[in-house]
């Protein structure tokens, strides 16, 4: 694992000391880790919306009720 120095403002500081404090996360490190994994995720969720816009636009209408959309949207979030 590549070791980085980063600086925090105060306000970011006391929150992540806090969170490490709560016993939540054993370091200031994993709980930095843990939130990139989770940006990363939720980049990886806005990207598949903005593809699926992108083609419903290109493609016009769709068969799919409300029903079957959401039942899709949900599973590629869980995925």
């Amino acid at each position: 694992m590549s070791r980085q120095s980063i600086s925090f403002t105060p306000p970011n500081d006391q929150w992540l000391k806090n969170q490490v404090a709560s016993k939540e996360y054993s370091s200031k490190s994993e709980l930095v880790n843990d939130l990139i994994r989770q940006a990363r995720k939720q980049q990886a969720q806005i990207d598949w919306i903005q593809l699926k816009l992108e083609k419903a636009e290109k493609s016009g209408f769709t068969e799919d009720n409300q029903e079957q959309i959401l039942k899709q949207a949900k599973s590629s979030l869980d995925g």
